[in-house]
């Protein structure tokens, strides 16, 4: 059981504490706001970005005592958050901070998810965490503010492929604007913040959740921005109320396989189910830590609300109790799809010689598996495992547990396959 080392004490008699700062204490100031009425002007769109673009009249009519704004909420995780948010906590409101789309309102990309029984409880505001403000006017983001109790920023890019200045101003600079809307909020009680375990770059070995920066390089722009953006965090903890959650790759329901993200381990189980192709270009002993959405947003929902969790990284990983090796994940994929044994290739010897002699000779599906799977590439080569203690201190009592990646798998596979990887809408039973 550890403490965070950066700026981290611990509790008096010995007892474990994430508290960054000794002896910190938050003191919140409870103030109930009146509501007041707003009316909003419409544009073709729906609405004016910047502005409360929900259906109630009365703006919003904080009867609860608890007022959540959650970024990201249109993201893979962010829909399942939102949705556990609305059923473990039936007495609070969540405000959704939603960028348009051409052609798509925020609240119509919040209503393609809602709950339509829960549409009363969120709030939907048009914004854009990498714009001044949030893209908020400020008449709206100073009521936010005074009435927010908590705050989820999830909203990120996880593209590999950005420039490093445009993955700063949505991961780096759109987590310090949530952070300097979280230090004005006079009600907030606790802050999350939804990174990456994979903030720790190329290291091999054992993470603990207590170290960020130790001197590592990053695989791409996604890895070290994030990396950036939780040291922005850090340096907050010592007056503000924070956690910093860390997820590894998230995949599928544990329950029903079901997912919208056909993206990262999907690539190469896509390409072995179709025959396409065989050859992988990493080490049999590999880990994949991958964990399913579920448990990341239950883990996230009851992580917010737990005053010991104040102050700690949280790794929310399937760790080395649960995870998987790439050769238990290919001999189970080949069970489960009937395919041939998958062969290993030495990525460096692939990389450097096999792949552009193929790229050479290879037309059609097999030569856009080759070049779409460099994304990928380096998380079918790592020797790194997450350590869990802080999240297992603080989930197992509450029975928030990672499920080991074997005893879920083939729900993800038949999914996968029943949905044609996405192609065709199924059933979640």
């Amino acid at each position: 059981m550890t403490c965070c080392r950066q700026n981290i004490g611990c509790g008096s008699g010995g007892k474990p504490s994430c508290s960054h700062g000794i002896g910190t204490k938050y003191v919140f100031e409870h103030r109930i706001l009146s509501p007041t009425a707003h009316t909003v002007a419409q544009t073709p769109s729906g609405q004016i970005p910047g502005r409360l673009c929900t259906r109630r009249k009365d703006g919003f009519g904080l009867k609860n005592k608890e007022l959540i704004l959650v970024t990201g909420a249109t993201g893979f995780l962010g829909v399942q958050l939102v949705r556990e948010l609305l059923e473990r906590h039936p007495d609070t409101m969540l405000a959704l901070l939603i960028r348009e789309r051409p052609g798509q309102s925020a609240q119509q990309r919040a209503d393609a998810f809602l709950p339509v029984a829960d549409q009363s409880r969120v709030q939907v505001f048009s914004g854009d965490v990498s714009q001044q403000n949030c893209g908020l006017n400020p008449e709206v983001y100073e009521r936010l503010s005074a009435e927010t109790t908590r705050v989820i920023h999830s909203a990120a890019t996880v593209r590999f492929d950005h420039s490093l200045d445009e993955a700063r101003r949505i991961n780096v600079e759109g987590t310090r604007r949530i952070l300097d809307f979280a230090s004005g909020a006079p009600r907030l009680q606790s802050f999350a913040y939804v990174g990456t375990a994979y903030v720790a770059g190329e290291r091999v070995g054992l993470v603990r959740e207590d170290e960020l920066a130790v001197g590592q390089s990053y695989r791409n722009t996604y890895e070290q921005t994030k990396s950036e953006a939780e040291a922005l965090v850090h340096a907050r903890l010592t007056s503000l109320p924070g956690i910093i959650l860390r997820p590894s790759i998230i995949v599928g329901d544990s329950r029903t396989g079901v997912t919208s993200s056909f993206k990262m381990m999907y690539w190469p189980l896509k390409i072995y189910a179709r025959r396409l192709w065989r050859t992988v270009p990493g080490y049999p002993d590999a880990v994949l830590d991958i964990v399913p959405v579920d448990f990341v947003a239950s883990a996230v929902a009851q992580l917010l609300f737990d005053k010991a969790a104040l102050g700690c990284t949280v790794h929310l990983c399937a760790g080395p109790r649960s995870s998987a090796s790439i050769a238990q994940v290919g001999q189970r994929a080949m069970d489960y799809f009937h395919g041939p044994r998958p062969r290993f290739i030495d990525p460096r010897i692939f990389f450097a010689i096999v792949r552009p002699l193929l790229f050479l000779s290879l037309w059609g599906r097999k030569r856009r598996v080759l070049r779409d799977g460099r994304a990928y590439r380096d998380y079918f080569t790592m020797r790194m495992q997450f350590d869990t203690s802080n999240a297992d201190r603080l989930l197992q009592p509450a029975g928030v547990i990672a499920p080991p990646v074997l005893d879920y798998l083939d729900r993800l596979f038949h999914y996968c396959v029943a949905s044609d990887w996405g192609r065709k809408p199924i059933s979640a039973q």
